[in-house]
């Protein structure tokens, strides 16, 4: 069986992953960055392809002939087509609830450091400003407390549940808006009710058609000026323009983001000079731990597929 991984440098670096698993289970070949019209060219006998955020469209279904799997290395699957893959009857796999505790753990970071100011202070003081302080303690930038302030999360599967276990474990009000309603130890709120009260907003939800740039100029709006906004979810939850305006004039304290809508982060992309926005590289689920624990399953789903099961199938 021919087994084809792209965007093989997204998943491992400096040999830090043994796929060894992978090969027992045939010919594998390592890519990675491939153009998607450069796929099935280079690619196209490939029975099986394991890709992070490959485009694997429709033409390039098509033009792979023996292609009976398509594994992702990643929750979502918004790079597949799933029609086509539905019609050539392809089964394509995704990795649910891999990345929960890390990317939990980011937004967590991601709100410590809006609190406190601390990625500021490391900065300052590697820049020699400690050593030529007078005092021993010099108050350069604002910190707060996190402790009786409101967080609120928008979106509460197995992430937003995790983010707010360590909110309230900070002390922390937690707030939710979600539209799957569960059983939620929190209030669960309108996305109105949550913007207005909340000093925090955390994203936690997928994107979809219906919620993309949920966060825009009006609903911005509704959130106090003092408050931060936390996405670790997708970038085109967020209209762009409009948080680097309400940062630029003051009608919001400030952003921490893990995503963008574009990716690779565009030049021109208004928050890379937005004012107090904090910018990490799509980096929440990739501690090795996680990425471990992702290859592993990528490697059971393609097993049970090979063993006539289903396994996390999407299609």
């Amino acid at each position: 069986m021919k087994i084809t991984v792209l965007d093989f440098c997204t998943v491992t670096k400096d040999g830090d992953i043994d796929f060894s698993p992978l090969e027992a289970l045939g010919e594998v070949r390592y890519a990675d960055l491939v153009r998607s019209d450069e796929i099935a060219r280079r690619y196209g006998d490939s029975e099986v392809f394991l890709i992070n955020k490959a485009n694997m469209t429709r033409d390039v279904i098509a033009a792979c002939p023996r292609l009976r799997y398509i594994g992702t290395f990643a929750t979502g699957y918004n790079n597949v087509d799933g029609a086509a893959c539905r019609e050539r009857g392809v089964t394509l796999c995704n990795v649910p609830d891999y990345s929960t505790h890390a990317v939990a753990q980011h937004a967590a970071s991601l709100l410590l450091n809006c609190a406190g100011n601390t990625d500021r202070y490391c900065a300052s003081v590697a820049a020699g400003d400690w050593v030529r302080s007078r005092s021993f303690s010099y108050f350069a930038y604002p910190m707060s407390e996190l402790y009786a302030k409101t967080v609120g999360i928008v979106g509460y599967g197995h992430i937003g549940a995790a983010f707010a276990k360590i909110c309230e474990a900070l002390g922390m009000r937690v707030l939710v808006h979600t539209r799957t309603p569960k059983p939620c130890p929190y209030p669960l709120v309108s996305l109105e009710t949550l913007l207005r009260e909340s000093d925090f907003v955390s994203l936690h939800c997928p994107l979809t058609a219906e919620n993309a740039k949920m966060l825009n100029e009006e609903t911005l709006a509704l959130m106090k000026p003092s408050a931060f906004l936390i996405n670790t979810a997708r970038g085109g939850l967020v209209d762009e323009a409009a948080l680097a305006a309400a940062l630029n004039e003051g009608r919001l304290a400030g952003a921490a983001l893990d995503v963008v809508t574009t990716e690779p982060m565009l030049p021109e992309n208004p928050l890379r000079s937005a004012h107090n926005c904090r910018i990490t590289p799509h980096v929440a689920w990739a501690p090795l731990e996680t990425r471990r624990r992702l290859f592993r399953i990528v490697v059971e789903n393609l097993q049970a597929f090979l063993g006539g099961a289903s396994v996390n199938r999407i299609v």
